[in-house]
């Protein structure tokens, strides 16, 4: 039974600890001004043209 106590008492102060809500929330990152994403035709030059 003090097991299962003492379980409980740790369980319920790690969970309060990891629920920081005093921590500034982080914004999504920023691509940066040079990327113009990543290119999404992976077809090979030699299977795109008819031959």
């Amino acid at each position: 039974m003090l097991r299962f106590v003492l379980f409980v008492a740790i369980s319920l102060t790690l969970a309060a600890c990891a629920d920081s809500s005093n921590q500034p929330k982080k914004h999504p990152p920023q691509d940066p001004p040079d990327y113009h994403g990543v290119p999404t035709d992976m077809t090979p030059p030699s299977m795109a043209t008819p031959q």
